[in-house]
């Protein structure tokens, strides 16, 4: 469903300029054409048995297009994408299988790391699972200085890689000790590498040449982790696309040309562009301090802004370490499209998600129950006004029956433990509030956490599922303002018509 706003711009006229939001459930488009005004456009993400991509296939309706129809390019003057793909293939664990190549001996530095606790007062200390499948310690050792204290073992090495690449690991990161100073030994693993047959293979001294072999190993997993993924994403997008070249938009802020777009880089892709649109809408109503908030399909960005752009070296995303420049954002698994369940005795939300298919229960493809339905169930969202664009044809309406359904299912499970549930809509709005606390706890991390008092920030809540939880999360925070832009729902993508190209 699109929608039309905005005065006539200036020199604007030489061809469409199109800003995409490529999220896990949905996909958000803000157009502007030649002469003028803004158009907007949201489609889920995945539908295959109508479009091969939502993205391209939103430039097609903007166009006028017919489906399937080649994108002229003559019309289109710029295309600027940010994705979710890596962040939700991180926060899910659903990147490509990898192998993790280090110096013998040092094969559990990454599971150690800092030696440092999660939850500092918890005694079942549970750690995130680690973004490689399985590692291999070979024999070489390079002093800091470059001399050669153990040759490299190349027999060895070319073994483990072929043993690796018969399993089925086909992503291969490279961190040596010392290897960001001097690279010689990893430049040779990486060719043994290659001729193994591994499509993905990222070495640290390019992806992350810095010292400390932790936080520089773990951004090269990263990098071979979601790069692959990234990589048939973006390859496909750029395909349709033709002779339009799309920039994508990078974890820092700034944008650039899709062939250098890479794993490490897009952790924080989308959100990155909400960062910058919440902040230029925000000043424009007035607000100095802001709590950025966009809640999506598949997950939760919370971010702080007061006077500047915050931007960190080394950040933690879904339990890993990276060592790349980003905006300072936090995302938790809790979106619209998280699945909710009762399990171990306690409400749980997240981190699975039900994407874009089957999506939510209410979408009428079977899927399970999310906080979407919940927020359906409660009288927060009603189907009336939304586009029939659901079920197995497309063209249904939100159905209000299969959420009950779902909820229903969720109650005999707690029954089958030994629980009694509350009402259906109770318990609808039990999840939506787990939910919003796991929004709450974010938003406490980013700014209370650091000094910051968040009762005087206005709370700008934007994204698909944003709106319908903008009041809990503010008063869960003391907070007493909050800001709903009129492309709230789209703002990510407005965000990207307003970022700079750049590079870090």
């Amino acid at each position: 469903m699109g929608t039309e706003t905005g005065a006539p711009q200036p020199g604007a006229a030489e061809g469409w300029r199109f800003w995409i939001d490529r999220g896990g459930t949905f996909t958000d488009v803000v157009a502007r054409p030649p002469g003028g005004g803004l158009r907007t456009l949201k489609l889920l993400s995945e539908d295959p048995a109508r479009y091969e991509d939502a993205a391209v296939e939103g430039v097609r309706r903007l166009l006028g297009l017919e489906a399937g129809e080649p994108v002229p390019a003559a019309r289109i003057a710029d295309v600027r994408m940010g994705t979710t793909v890596a962040t939700n293939a991180l926060l899910e664990r659903a990147g490509s299988p990898t192998l993790y190549v280090t110096t013998r001996g040092l094969g559990d530095a990454l599971r150690i790391g800092y030696q440092d606790r999660p939850d500092i007062f918890a005694l079942d200390i549970r750690l995130p699972e680690p973004a490689y499948a399985r590692v291999l310690e070979v024999d070489e050792r390079l002093g800091a200085d470059g001399t050669v204290v153990r040759a490299l073992d190349e027999d060895g090495a070319r073994r483990g890689l072929e043993e690796a690449r018969r399993a089925g690991l086909d992503a291969v990161a490279i961190a040596l000790i010392h290897g960001y100073a001097h690279p010689e030994h990893e430049r040779r693993v990486a060719e043994l590498a290659r001729v193994a047959g591994f499509s993905q293979v990222s070495v640290s001294h390019e992806t992350s040449p810095l010292m400390k072999l932790v936080g520089r190993g773990e951004t090269t997993v990263v990098d071979a982790y979601l790069s692959p993924i990234l990589r048939r994403y973006v390859d496909g997008v750029a395909a349709q696309l033709g002779d339009v070249r799309p920039r994508f938009m990078q974890s820092h802020g700034g944008l650039t040309d899709a062939r250098l777009f890479r794993g490490k880089d897009a952790i924080l892709s989308g959100p990155a562009g909400g960062v910058v649109g919440a902040v230029a809408v925000s000043r424009r109503a007035g607000f100095d301090r802001v709590i950025g908030c966009d809640m999506g399909g598949t997950s939760t960005d919370v971010s702080h802004y007061a006077g500047e752009l915050e931007r960190s070296y080394e950040s933690v995303v879904g339990g890993v370490r990276l060592r790349a420049p980003m905006l300072r954002v936090h995302t938790v698994a809790a979106g619209g499209g998280s699945i909710c369940a009762f399990e171990a005795g306690r409400y749980r939300v997240g981190p699975r998600s039900a994407g874009a298919d089957p999506g939510p229960a209410c979408y009428g493809k079977g899927g399970p129950l999310t906080v979407t339905d919940c927020n359906l169930v409660t009288g927060k969202l009603r189907p009336a006004f939304f586009p029939r664009v659901f079920g197995p044809e497309g063209a249904a309406p939100l159905d209000e029956e299969a959420a009950r359904e779902a909820l229903a299912a969720v109650a005999a499970s707690m029954r089958a433990a030994g629980v009694e549930p509350p009402p259906p809509e109770q318990l609808a709005d039990d999840f939506v509030r787990v939910a919003c606390e796991a929004m709450a706890r974010a938003i406490r991390r980013i700014s209370t956490q650091r000094g910051h008092d968040v009762t005087g920030h206005a709370l700008c809540c934007f994204g698909g599922a944003a709106g319908q939880h903008a009041c809990l999360v503010a008063d869960a925070l003391g907070m007493t303002q909050a800001l709903l832009h009129p492309l709230a729902g789209v703002l990510s993508a407005y965000g990207m018509g307003l970022a700079d190209v750049r590079a870090l």
